[in-house]
């Protein structure tokens, strides 16, 4: 860890399909500001010294931390939404209704294998341990504990004092663990990897309470920074949504209909948190004893147009090539910020891309993900 530089964290929200938003997003960025400094692509995880990321985030997050390369984790999307997502939850009675209450558990089996697979071409078996002794970048991925229900934060052994509990635990059973929604995915079972038992632990979504990693990467930057180091903490969320909805007198006694059998609910809480969250952490950096500052970047909400292709469970072709659209008219947007002496954001993602922390894929970054493939 370089302390003259401010110790860099990266938190990426959770939300489904819409994770495709994420790494194209990423994947313009790594592109442009790798032909703005003659480099070519960039290796954008290693320009950060931790990393959380929470349900699809999770998945973005543990392929950054790795270098494996956005455009991989872009076509993970593409060529897999349908069948990690092989139906959507319905959105009115009838007989869509009737067959996904029949099979709806067959429904969730097949998305999870099919996610699961899909995750262990990308990442392999490598676990939390290996990770953080190849690449020295701390990982945190939220989750849910059924047994208790209880936060669990799965983390690589980043700290001086380590518990190890998660050394052994691998990146695609702690992103399946991070994914696994209720009524969209599988119970996440996981081996305790602490005791040796045979016994298993069930998980559940990190999204059910952060949604929005960034106290968590808060917390973990104090811990992790040395001295008066300052941090810096960027976010990114999976398209920002143009969020709020009129309600009358006529639609208050909403029953499962109403609330889309829950889909509606999972996008509200997305929503309520990343706004809460990211007003919570800017608060309490007022108290904290050195410089701490949190951008959420791109910054301006989608145009009514993508409304259509925004639900969870989206996999369909044209919802993903919308998102994509989307992400790379904001890379560009991003692009021209940088440009913007007044845009503070703008230069902290300049200062970012240009840090010498950050490299190219075709050079040191290329390496590291050919011993992690090894491992």
């Amino acid at each position: 860890m370089n302390s003259t530089e401010p110790f860099r964290a990266l938190c990426l929200d959770g939300g489904g399909m819409r994770g495709v938003y994420t790494a194209t997003y990423l994947n313009g960025l790594a592109e442009i500001f790798g032909t703005r400094r003659d480099d070519g692509p960039l290796d954008i995880g290693s320009a950060f010294d931790l990393i959380c990321g929470t349900s699809t985030g999770a998945i973005v997050a543990s392929a950054l931390a790795c270098g494996v390369p956005m455009e991989r984790v872009v076509e993970l999307y593409e060529k897999n939404g349908l069948k990690i997502f092989p139906t959507r939850v319905p959105k009115s009675a009838g007989f869509a209704l009737i067959k996904d209450l029949l099979f709806r558990s067959h429904y969730i089996r097949e998305g999870s294998s099919a996610l699961a697979a899909a995750l262990e071409l990308e990442l392999g078996n490598v676990t939390f341990a290996e990770l953080y002794s190849t690449r020295k970048i701390a990982l945190a991925i939220p989750s849910v504990s059924v047994a208790n229900h209880r936060s669990w934060v799965f983390k690589t052994p980043h700290h001086p004092n380590t518990s190890h509990r998660d050394d052994q635990v691998t990146l695609v059973d702690a992103c399946l663990a991070s994914t696994a929604a209720p009524v969209f995915r599988s119970i996440a079972m996981i081996k305790n990897t602490v005791t040796g038992a045979s016994a298993e632990q069930a998980f559940v979504d990190g999204g059910l309470w952060a949604n929005n990693p960034v106290l968590v990467a808060l917390i973990e930057a104090l811990e992790l920074a040395q001295g008066d180091q300052s941090i810096e903490i960027f976010c990114l969320g999976t398209v920002p949504v143009p969020a709020g909805e009129h309600v009358t007198s006529n639609d208050v006694n909403r029953g499962l209909l109403g609330w889309g059998f829950g889909s509606k609910a999972a996008s509200l809480s997305i929503d309520a948190q990343q706004f809460a969250y990211d007003n919570m952490a800017r608060m309490l950096t007022k108290h904290i004893r050195r410089e701490c500052r949190i951008y959420r970047f791109p910054a301006a909400s989608a145009p009514a147009s993508l409304l259509p292709f925004l639900d969870l469970d989206d996999g369909r072709p044209e919802a993903v090539a919308a998102l994509q659209k989307q992400a790379g008219s904001d890379a560009n947007m991003t692009n021209a910020a940088c440009d913007d002496p007044l845009n503070d954001v703008g230069q902290a993602i300049c200062r970012l891309f240009n840090s010498t922390r950050m490299r190219a894929v075709n050079s040191a970054a290329r390496n590291d993900v050919s011993r992690m493939d090894a491992l």
